[in-house]
């Protein structure tokens, strides 16, 4: 007679989902998520306090991105919404949220239909469809006026505007969208962000933060050196300077007396100061150095009258040699083959209580920075990610000037051609596509949902209106009533957009056809002989 017991193929206390209990594990995990950042988006969003375990300060933040990064997650489908809301801020910098709701409310919509016996590859079939045309809705919608400087730099502003105003500096979104957008218009079409440079000063207001046209480096000159140089000749570098201090660690010295200590640290002198001319060899007269300048060599640069600026960090070394136009160098034997940075001025300037130097007139002219005041470390840091993702949305806007109107409008309009086209399949593909488009018209209602306005009333205003053909209406925020985007400038990138819906459907897609979840064996704790257990 066969043995009929079952066969174990999983490791012990492995663990297996199957069928209806893994998907709607997948669904749960990806709901919650979703829910989570909803309460975040549009311009009247919440924020969330990020608490971490050790004693580190808190982050106040309503970045979807930010907060979705900093979450310890188990659910394996909730995991995959983070890493598209990853891959949205690296491809395009904004719409991490939208693109995470947007997954969820796919995946919400898809539950409803598994429950109606449907089977998930006839749902992701009507998804495909209905994705396709929202793309080709989407891309027909946009304008674009890159043949015209005036149009077009008032596109970027408004591109700007609508994405910090759902940020923290949405109360001076005007002063900090123009801001940005001169920032990147010295670019000349680079997507390079690099020489866009970033700093934060505790103090003031959010008002005072201003674009310097220069490179601004937080550290002081050396003591005793000239505090302002006109037509700089700079050598970047990343050598010790300290070895006029005997450093070989661990090491024993034997001297029979202090003259032969003398004639150690004297040899050590003479080698730092050999060094030293070496580097003034160059025909320079300032140099900057990564690590630390000690006394001795920054008495020589002094005394002929080379600036010397010490401690610049790995990353402000960086961007120096990028926009000095230098490079960074370790050894000094061969002066001839050294490309020196250069600029015009190189000044000590104050900002707030704190010195700091101004590179004028430098050798990459879109160089810029932008100096960021604030009350507080955390107001300084959402800032900066603020300005980030403005100016992450402005580079690429650059290059793909195309442009969709906000405030629920090409949500709307992708709705409408999506239904339209649903009311013309014969098959069960046409409930799916249906589906798609109540996750589409779910975005303006959270918007007017988290402002705390009447969101049925206003929708159904809104998918009325482009009903009788009005392309341009979309959600005014500001006084809760159906608006004409164009007028209000509320316009939104269209790679923007187009990576939302896309990246949204192919993870709902995804996590759609999961049927099975094996999870693997915890690995168990060895006894450890040393600990006594």
């Amino acid at each position: 007679m066969a043995n009929l017991q079952p066969v174990q193929i999983l490791q012990n206390d492995a663990s297996e989902e199957r069928g209806e209990n893994a998907r709607l594990s997948s669904f749960v995990g990806a709901i919650a998520i979703s829910d989570l950042v909803k309460t975040t988006m549009g311009p009247k969003g919440m924020d969330k306090i990020l608490q971490p375990v050790t004693g580190e300060a808190v982050t106040v933040t309503n970045d979807g991105a930010t907060i979705l990064k900093s979450l310890y997650l188990d659910n394996p489908a909730a995991k995959i919404l983070v890493d598209i809301s990853k891959v949205q801020d690296d491809e395009v910098g904004d719409g991490t949220t939208s693109v995470c709701v947007l997954a969820g409310e796919l995946l919400r919509e898809g539950e409803k239909l598994i429950a109606q016996k449907i089977h998930p590859q006839t749902i992701i079939a009507g998804w495909r469809v209905a994705s396709d045309i929202a793309r080709k809705t989407l891309i027909e919608s946009a304008k674009d006026h890159k043949a015209d400087p005036a149009k077009f730099r008032q596109d970027l502003f408004n591109i700007a505007r609508t994405t910090l105003s759902s940020k923290i500096v949405h109360t001076e979104k005007d002063y900090f969208a123009n801001l940005v957008v001169d920032a990147i218009l010295r670019l000349k079409g680079s997507s390079n962000l690099d020489s866009i440079y970033i700093i934060k000063k505790i103090g003031g207001s959010m008002k005072d933060s201003y674009l310097d046209d220069g490179f601004i480096l937080e550290k002081r000159i050396g003591v005793g050196c000239p505090k302002r140089l006109e037509n700089a000749k700079i050598l970047i570098a990343n050598t010790a300077m300290d070895t006029d201090k005997i450093k070989i660690f661990g090491a024993r010295v034997r001297v029979d007396s202090t003259a032969e200590l003398h004639q150690i640290e004297e040899a050590e002198r003479e080698k730092m100061l050999d060094k030293c001319k070496r580097i003034v060899d160059h025909g320079i007269n300032c140099f900057i150095n990564r690590q630390l300048i000690y006394n001795l060599p920054e008495q020589y640069f002094a005394d002929h009258n080379v600036m010397s600026i010490e401690h610049a960090d790995f990353d402000g070394v960086e961007r120096l040699a990028l926009v000095l136009g230098g490079e960074i160098v370790s050894t000094f034997d061969h002066p001839e083959r050294v490309k020196l940075g250069s600029c015009k001025l190189i000044e000590e300037i104050m900002i707030g209580e704190d010195k700091a130097i101004r590179f004028s007139g430098v050798a990459l002219g879109e160089a810029c920075t932008i100096v960021l005041r604030g009350a507080s470390n955390h107001i300084l840091d959402e800032t900066e990610r603020s300005l980030h993702d403005a100016l992450c949305v402005l580079s690429q806007a650059v290059n793909e000037s195309r442009t969709v109107y906000g405030g629920g409008c090409s949500e709307m309009l992708m709705a409408k051609a999506v239904d339209e086209l649903a009311a013309t399949m014969p098959d069960k593909k046409a409930l799916a596509m249906e589906a798609f488009s109540r996750a589409l018209r779910q975005i303006p209602t959270i918007l007017a949902d988290n402002a705390g306005y009447d969101s049925s009333e206003l929708v159904t205003q809104l998918r009325a209106a482009h009903n009788k053909g009005d392309r341009t209406a979309g959600l005014d925020m500001k006084d809760n009533c159906i608006g004409n985007m164009e007028s209000l400038g509320i316009v939104e990138s269209l790679k923007v957009k187009q990576q939302i819906l896309i990246s949204a459907s192919e993870a709902a897609e995804m996590i759609l056809r999961v049927d099975d979840i094996i999870r693997a064996a915890p690995r168990k704790r060895e006894r450890d002989p040393r600990m006594g257990h």
